[in-house]
């Protein structure tokens, strides 16, 4: 299949390792961005992370657009075979609902309408581990679960469960798609957004941890993983994407260490968490910044876990240890900021 390969939410974490990984290989890209400083924070990520990134920037073609705008995604798609649909809204904020729906569950519409229209073009639907959901099951739960509330769910969970609906859609109505569910991504680079603000919270020292755990992926495995399976043709398929489960105490106290910090030594349980994001609220009255909440305390003491069988058997795939990955985050963060 001959055309250009196009990245929905090229500036975020996932988007911009996919980025460099595409273009390393020499796919022709089509970049979907939504304003110039997230562009150049990504140009600038390249020209740290990419070895003679100049020679191959200049084969980006960039694009400025939003998947909220089905028009601006569809004439987007000109000339393209394959779309990475990575664009997406991570929030726990009651006052973020709409957003989250309307980026995570009506984007991914657009995406999914503008590829049957155009056809003859294979997606690839970057969802969320949080859309494997049901707590009727026991032990690890894979990809053949189905999705069932238990009434505490976010919004984020939600409208990212909607977007995979939309996917499931369009592949009954013949689209050739797949989709993956990563858990916490770790990566270099973008330190206030995702995973890259544990780093810096870690950096400035944390005395609490608390007893959840999590499932946690190297994103230099996403973006392989994704790139392996588009290339592999899979279909109609989903695919967890994490290197292992992790106790928050036991992630911390290892990004403590890499850091060559005193690793937290208090465990939060509910009833702290519950004060804490009380504090949170009042403080937010006042000024804006991240908060507390009944979302985020549920997944903080959350000790659910998941398997990586299907896609460890489909692409005979061996994922970063967990702890590498965290000491070589730990050392490009000291890189960046030598200068703090």
């Amino acid at each position: 299949m001959k055309g250009k390969t196009l990245i929905t939410g090229a500036t975020g974490l996932v988007g911009s390792y996919l980025l460099k990984k595409l273009i390393s290989e020499g796919v022709p890209v089509k970049a979907f961005f939504r304003n110039e400083v997230v562009r150049k924070k990504t140009l600038h990520f390249l020209s740290t992370h990419l070895p003679n990134h100049t020679e191959f920037v200049r084969n980006i073609e960039w694009i400025k657009g939003d998947v909220t705008d089905y028009y601006a995604v569809e004439e987007a798609l000109a000339d393209v075979c394959s779309v990475y649909h990575c664009a997406g809204h991570v929030s726990f904020n009651k006052k973020d609902r709409n957003q989250l729906f309307a980026i995570n569950a009506e984007g991914t519409a657009n995406i999914v309408n503008a590829c049957l229209y155009k056809g003859n073009i294979r997606l690839c639907h970057v969802s969320s581990i949080a859309t494997i959901n049901n707590a009727d099951y026991k032990g690890n739960l894979s990809e053949n679960v189905f999705w069932k509330t238990k009434g505490n769910e976010s919004d984020y969970a939600k409208s990212k469960y909607s977007g995979e609906r939309e996917v499931w859609r369009g592949i009954e109505e013949g689209l050739d798609a797949f989709i993956v569910n990563p858990g916490v991504i770790l990566g270099a680079g973008f330190w206030k957004q995702s995973s890259g603000q544990l780093f810096h919270l870690c950096y400035k020292g944390q005395r609490f941890y608390t007893k959840g755990v999590a499932a946690y992926v190297d994103v230099n495995d996403v973006v392989n993983c994704m790139y392996l399976l588009m290339t592999k043709g899979v279909s109609a398929q989903r695919y967890i994407l994490l290197e292992g489960n992790y106790s928050y105490k036991h992630i911390l106290h290892s990004i403590h260490l890499a850091f060559n910090k005193k690793t937290p030594d208090h465990q939060a349980g509910r009833l702290l968490l519950t004060l804490a994001s009380w504090v949170s609220q009042i403080s937010g009255w006042f000024k804006k910044g991240p908060s507390i909440n009944r979302n985020i305390i549920n997944a903080l003491q959350n000790t659910q876990t998941f398997s990586n069988e299907k896609i460890k058997a489909e692409l005979e795939y061996q994922f970063i240890p967990i702890e590498e990955s965290i000491k070589y985050i730990c050392g490009q963060y000291l890189i960046e900021h030598k200068s703090d």
